[in-house]
C-alpha cells in the first residue's frame, strides 16, 4: 500500500474518504440469549463454528457461540451473510448496565469516549453492532496487554477489573445494538 499511497493525489484521497464515509454499516450479527444454543463444532474447512448435523442443544456456560445464519452463503464468502451469536441469558441487560453506568462497582462508562449511542465520537470508533466474539477478543487483548497503542493503554485501566462474565455481557450488549 505504501507505493500506491505515495502516488495518490490529494483529490483521489478526498474522494475515497468521502466514498467510504458515506457507506452505512449494516447489521452483521443477531444476538440471542439462551441457556441451550444449538450444538456446534468448529469446522476446520470453514474455520468457524457450524451446527452439528444431527441437531440437538448444549449448555452455553460462560461462552459466546457464533455461527453463520446461512452456512452455504458464508462458505461462498458472501460478504452480506449474517451470523447468529448465542449468549447466556441476562447478558444483554448486564452488559448495558456495565457499558452505560459501570454497574457492579466497575467504572466502564463506554459512552464517555464512544458517544451516547456508542456509534463513535470524533476519532473514537463505533462499538455498537460489532460481532460479540470480536469485541470480547479485543477486550481480552487490551486487558492482558497484547494490544499496543495509546488507545489500548488508556483502555487497559478501564477494562482491567472486568471478569470473563463482564466481558461476555458487554460484548453481548454491544453486539445487540444497531450499527447505525
Amino acid at each position: 500500500m505504501g507505493p500506491i499511497a505515495k502516488v495518490t493525489s490529494d483529490e483521489d484521497v478526498r474522494q475515497a474518504a468521502d466514498y467510504f464515509a458515506a457507506i452505512k454499516p449494516m447489521p452483521w450479527v443477531k444476538v440471542i440469549e439462551t441457556a441451550t444454543p444449538p450444538k456446534t463444532y468448529v469446522s476446520t474447512a470453514a474455520r468457524h463454528r457450524l451446527v452439528v448435523p444431527g441437531g440437538g442443544t448444549e449448555p452455553i456456560g460462560h461462552r459466546i457461540i457464533e455461527i453463520p445464519e446461512d452456512p452455504f452463503r458464508t462458505a461462498n464468502r458472501d460478504p452480506h451473510s449474517p451470523f447468529l451469536a448465542y449468549v447466556p441469558p441476562g447478558s444483554i441487560t448486564k452488559g448495558e448496565a456495565l457499558v452505560k453506568a459501570g454497574g457492579s462497582g466497575k467504572t466502564i462508562q463506554c459512552v464517555i469516549c464512544h458517544g451516547d449511542e456508542l456509534k463513535g465520537l470524533g476519532e473514537v470508533p463505533r462499538i455498537a453492532g460489532l460481532q460479540p466474539v470480536y469485541i470480547a477478543r479485543q477486550l481480552i487483548c487490551i486487558q492482558n496487554g497484547s494490544s499496543a497503542g495509546t488507545a489500548a493503554a488508556l483502555m487497559k485501566k478501564v477494562v482491567s477489573n472486568l471478569s470473563e462474565d463482564d466481558i461476555i455481557a458487554i460484548s453481548a450488549y454491544l453486539g445487540s445494538l444497531p450499527p447505525q
